[in-house]
């Protein structure tokens, strides 16, 4: 059954349907098979907080046979060597893993290749020797990158970024920081946003390029990794660029104008945020479903109370307006249309009921709603996260209103 009034077109529906068995038969698996190590997070980590070889190495397994079956680089343009599908793929095929898999197995992360941690349209804009060194083992899930964009001084506010990247001789030379740096602390290369003609910077007109970084080059550190939430370790890093050589095929796109791409980057990750509010929303409410029908409290199922029931239909009904607005605004992108005002609603609007949706979830379960083994815990994180990543929901509500009141009114 469905509530959506349409279906998605033929190939995507099949893409999905795919990505569905894959993750039953290649991420489902490997879960129940290493569960005494996803268990213990003395094993996921290492004592300085990376990830362990052992997960590495599962990670590397997913991700390479995601790119054997097709899935990995399916939303890559098909010049590069992808499947070339749109935004509307991206959508469907990440809320439809989220939603399957839950917040328990993971490795699910790494059945599509993410935007800031493997190929994309971002690769369009590398330099053809980038491109022969990075592109093979990046397509088949043997490398990976990270997205060098937000800075201590400059999360909400990108732009304010103060990387540098001085002229040297026909290269650079990249000094400054970065935060909240996603797959960091694993990736083989990163995307860095820097400052190349301060002037313009400041008066925001350009001046900020990107550059194709290798994580091992001489004065590129990872320098720590950030723990959140209390866990012992994480893929989130700080980053620190000490005069790091950089040389003309490293340039990403045009030099001075790097902030466009880091700004579809951003609205990839939208597109990603909203889909997994939604597909971790729907697996909450399904579980908390579930739980109504069966735990009985005065001799009856807590379904039969309006008190435990009603909130679940609130979240049914919120999360059927954002997976709308998510397929919209999808599509809206894949028609040539910026959907600026209608990504940032669909984002702004996903994250936020699909937190509440597990926190009622948390709620249905009572108690058991807060163990480890249930799980919802792991989603309440994930979503209270997602509602700062990639714009917060401030940010977003400026964004929405900057549109209107420029005379895009349409609702």
């Amino acid at each position: 059954m469905s509530a959506i009034a349409w279906d998605l077109p033929d190939d995507i529906r099949a893409v999905r349907e795919g990505l569905i068995d894959f993750a039953r038969k290649e991420v489902l698996p490997r879960h129940e098979t290493h569960r005494a190590l996803f268990d213990d997070p003395r094993r996921l980590y290492r004592k300085d907080g990376r990830f362990s070889d052992a997960l590495k190495g599962l990670i590397g397994e997913v991700r390479r046979a995601a790119a054997r079956a097709g899935y990995y680089n399916m939303c890559v343009p098909e010049h590069l060597g992808g499947g070339g599908l749109g935004h509307l793929a991206y959508y469907a095929g990440w809320e439809a893993l989220f939603h399957l898999c839950g917040p328990h197995n993971w490795l699910m992360l790494y059945v599509i290749s993410h935007w800031a941690f493997g190929p994309s349209r971002l690769l369009e804009k590398v330099t053809p020797e980038a491109r022969e060194r990075i592109l093979g083992p990046m397509m088949a899930g043997e490398a990976s990158m990270c997205f060098g964009l937000s800075e201590p001084g400059a999360g909400s506010d990108a732009a304010a970024l103060a990387t540098r990247a001085v002229k040297d001789g026909e290269g650079w030379r990249l000094t400054g920081r970065k935060i909240w740096t996603s797959n960091a602390p694993v990736a083989d290369y990163c995307i860095v946003f820097a400052q190349t003609d301060p002037e313009r910077a400041a008066a925001r007109r350009g001046g900020i390029s990107a550059f194709l970084v290798p994580t091992g080059s001489a004065g590129f550190e990872v320098q720590r990794v950030i723990k959140l939430f209390g866990h012992i370790g994480g893929d989130e890093a700080e980053l620190r660029l000490e005069d790091v050589r950089v040389e003309p095929w490293q340039l990403v796109g045009d030099l001075h104008q790097g902030f466009a791409a880091a700004l579809y980057g951003v609205s990839l990750g939208r597109i990603y945020n909203s889909a997994r509010a939604v597909g971790y929303g729907r697996w909450a409410l399904e579980l908390a479903l579930d739980y109504a029908k069966t735990r009985k409290a005065f001799d009856r199922p807590i379904a039969d109370y309006q008190g435990v029931t009603f909130p679940l239909a609130e979240s049914a009904t919120e999360l059927h307006a954002a997976h709308l607005m998510g397929l919209n605004a999808a599509t809206l992108l894949d028609q040539g249309h910026p959907a600026i005002k209608e990504l940032s609603m669909a984002k702004a609007y996903s994250v936020q009921v699909g937190y509440r949706a597990v926190d009622r979830a948390m709620q249905t379960h009572g108690a058991m709603g807060f163990t480890n083994e249930v799980g919802l815990h792991h989603a309440w994180h994930s979503l209270r996260i997602v509602n700062v990543a990639d714009g917060t929901n401030e940010i977003l509500n400026r964004s929405i209103v900057q549109r209107l009141l420029k005379g895009d009114t349409e609702v």
